[in-house]
């Protein structure tokens, strides 16, 4: 008999991970990797670095290959600062589906991107996936600095327009862009956009679809409070930008937002309030809003060969490719 089926379960948080009562974790989704290097397919190469070294935490960086050397500042390319999502806890960047999904949008937008892996729960238990997220913005705008003497990431050094940093993030991954767009003003990056795909947004009292759907109103409630050692639950300003002493919106440091839900998404409500606060919060930036009929969260990832998904992609690429404002 296989020793960890003798061991006594002390939480269950389903269908990511259960936790043992001898401290130890076993993650039941989120779990595969992959390697960086070459996607014949989509014609883009990835590799993996430190970026903060006092935490261990790594970024995988993606780019077409056999860019041309951009000698003008007109040849360069936007930057995508990108968070995965996997409800604080699971989930890498080195996971299949991430990967995929980056190789997919780096290949269309023409961008260059740096996937963030972030800490997580429960070994690293919230703040820290927001402090790594911030640091990693930090680590961007190190790379702007003419001052720095142990030498620049080429790949950045090259080929990225500073002044086109986007953040993206999906379902947690949006969360964490959001509050690295919140501190980031003044920052030496000057950010243009951020895109909150399927944002993870919640909150204590159940609104719209939550309300008829009590089962998965507790689960995801039930997934907040274990990677949040907090008293204020699902009303934590790290969860909820609405909550008491949640910072206004109107701070945010960008100048134009992408929100996308998916009709079927339980945090669906969630990403439209969050739009419709933003318009009425007296932040001066462009707002979109994109609702997916007919799908589920983060269908694009799962799914990423589907009419919808490919659209949904077009729509991102897109928005980071407008005109700078």
């Amino acid at each position: 008999m296989d020793p960890a089926s003798k061991k006594e379960v002390a939480v269950e948080v389903f269908p990511y991970l259960r936790e043992y009562k001898d401290g130890t974790v076993e993650r039941t989704a989120g779990t595969l990797v992959v390697p960086a290097g070459f996607d014949p397919q989509a014609g883009v190469e990835s590799k993996d670095i430190v970026i903060i070294p006092e935490t261990g935490v790594s970024a995988r960086l993606y780019r077409r290959r056999n860019l041309p050397t951009a000698n003008k500042s007109e040849n360069k390319l936007p930057l995508v600062l990108y968070f995965h999502g996997g409800a604080f806890c699971i989930s890498s960047v080195a996971d299949p589906l991430y990967h995929n999904s980056l190789n997919i949008l780096v290949a269309d937008a023409n961008i260059i991107a740096v996937s963030v892996d972030y800490r997580r729960a429960p070994e690293h238990p919230l703040p820290a996936a927001y402090e790594d997220a911030w640091a990693a913005l930090q680590w961007v705008a190190s790379q702007v600095d003419d001052r720095r003497h142990d030498g620049h990431e080429p790949w950045l050094k090259d080929q990225v327009d500073f002044g086109k940093v986007f953040l993206v993030g999906d379902s947690a991954g949006a969360s964490m862009a959001h509050h690295v767009a919140l501190r980031a003003t003044g920052n030496v990056v000057k950010l243009l956009g951020i895109i909150l795909i399927n944002p993870y947004f919640w909150g204590e009292k159940a609104i719209g679809s939550e309300i008829t759907d009590p089962v998965r109103k507790a689960m995801v409630d039930n997934w907040w409070r274990y990677v949040c050692p907090s008293k204020k639950g699902g009303d934590d300003p790290l969860i909820n930008p609405f909550a008491e002493g949640s910072p206004s919106l109107s701070n945010l440091a960008c100048h134009k937002i992408l929100v996308t839900v998916a009709e079927k998404d339980i945090l669906r409500d969630r990403g439209r309030l969050y739009y419709e606060k933003l318009v009425n919060s007296g932040w001066t930036g462009k707002a979109e809003i994109v609702e997916t009929q007919g799908e589920d969260h983060v269908f694009h990832i799962f799914d990423p060969n589907c009419e919808k998904a490919k659209s949904l992609i077009k729509r991102l690429s897109s928005f980071i490719n407008q005109s700078h404002l």
